[in-house]
């Protein structure tokens, strides 16, 4: 299989004229390919059946490493700290947190939206913090606008 895992010297070839490709001949600068201005708003339709909470994560990974923390010799303060740590492998299904949205109650509905699992305020999301980072980076972006 070699340094090139197997895809051949097309593949290699096909992908520097692609790129070759991407270039402006007036400027030579690589013209941007990867943002574009049309906004596509995903329209969502439950389903007819709320999932098992079961359903909504895959913890197993998290759940092996904190039994190998326990069984560590690394001090407890150590072992709180990382067990706090192993939470962030958990996978979470959101296809399936949606539906699971869609059928709960409006209690656990506002837990979901306080937790970030879903967003449907973007008010809310700014309230809570969750678009922060994105208007910082709009504000850069329309001052270095303004500077052109």
């Amino acid at each position: 299989m070699g340094a090139n895992n197997g895809l051949g010297l097309g593949f290699l070839v096909m992908t520097i004229q692609q790129k070759l490709e991407m270039f402006d001949d007036n400027e030579q600068r690589l013209i941007d390919t990867t943002y574009t201005k049309k906004v596509d708003v995903p329209l969502y339709v439950p389903k007819y059946e709320k999932p098992n909470i079961y359903e909504l994560f895959d913890n197993l990974k998290t759940i092996k490493l904190i039994q190998k923390i326990n069984q560590s010799n690394v001090s407890e303060d150590e072992k709180k700290f990382l067990i706090f740590a192993a939470y962030r492998h958990i996978v979470f299904n959101f296809s399936k947190i949606a539906d699971y949205y869609a059928h709960s109650n409006s209690e656990m509905q506002q837990l979901m939206e306080q937790s970030a699992l879903v967003i449907v305020d973007f008010d809310k999301a700014i309230e809570y913090g969750y678009v922060a980072l994105n208007n910082q980076l709009s504000n850069q972006y329309l001052e270095e606008q303004s500077e052109r």
